[in-house]
């Protein structure tokens, strides 16, 4: 399944199930504001597509998996990923399966509630681990890469899908919210204990190369990219591929603008030693 059919069905499912708003917002507000909500979820599934090879049918984790949208892409594509989540999104999962079976196997999406810190994950057992919007709520998050990268086989990727904790809008959205406390402690009912999560604790691109160079990974070459520029009204009813295709230029070919400007962060890491 191409991935404009998947997000024709996904906004179909939006609009009959509503207990997915407001984490999905697709299919609300203008036209301007839907499109501009379609270019960065499209162009996020687009790059996480297309660094997972499945012709050598790959073992892939997505850790954070949340509502299991994008392990449901796969399975419409007949590609097994098992997802975790420490989310409640979790209870809306059969009302998903009854949606996407219609479709194609929801059944090669597997997932578990559990905190990553907890699990027994054998070593080099995948090749491939997805954290989308995931890694900044990991803590301590160097005990977490430390895992990742056991629980990668030789040369196995790990791609990771952010907001970019230099641009300056979104630093000023999350100090209003919650200040410099970037690590908090919170109960988990299902677990039953307290676990320390990220609050939000976003970071650059130059952070996190530091955190996963430390850590026994290399940024795969030509993986970097940045997405989301331009503010909704910009979008019209068909100018999607344009505005990304000016965007795309525009953090190629300046660095200060990418940096401080660009909403999104995407980055592939190999695994190297550890």
């Amino acid at each position: 399944m191409q991935i404009n059919e998947f997000y024709k069905h996904f906004c179909e499912e939006l609009r009959q199930n509503r207990s997915l708003f407001p984490y999905y917002k697709l299919t609300d507000g203008s036209l301007s504001q839907q499109n501009f909500r379609k270019a960065y979820f499209i162009q996020r599934l687009e790059y996480i597509n297309c660094h997972i090879k499945t012709e050598k049918n790959p073992v892939i984790w997505d850790c954070g998996c949340g509502y299991g949208t994008t392990g449901l892409f796969f399975a419409m594509n007949k590609q097994p990923v098992m997802g975790t989540t420490l989310e409640y999104y979790s209870n809306e999962w059969q009302k998903r399966c009854d949606f996407w079976n219609k479709f194609g196997n929801t059944t090669l999406f597997s997932y578990q509630y559990a905190n990553l810190f907890d699990q027994k994950i054998e070593e080099e057992s995948f090749d491939y681990i997805i954290l989308q919007d995931t890694l900044h709520h990991i803590e301590p998050v160097e005990e977490g890469l430390k895992i990742f990268n056991r629980a990668l086989k030789k040369g196995g990727k790990l791609i990771l899908i952010e907001e970019n904790g230099a641009c300056l809008l979104k630093r000023f959205m999350l100090y209003r919210q919650r200040g410099n406390k970037r690590v908090v402690s919170v109960y988990d009912d299902v677990l039953g204990k307290e676990i320390l999560m990220g609050n939000e604790n976003i970071r650059s691109e130059q952070q996190w190369l530091k955190l996963f160079n430390n850590n026994g990974f290399s940024l795969v070459e030509d993986s970097l990219k940045y997405i989301r520029f331009f503010p909704a009204f910009y979008f019209k009813e068909n100018n999607l591929n344009e505005i990304i295709e000016k965007e795309q230029n525009i953090w190629k070919n300046n660095r200060f603008l990418r940096e401080k400007f660009f909403f999104g962060l995407n980055m592939t890491f190999k695994k190297e030693s550890f």
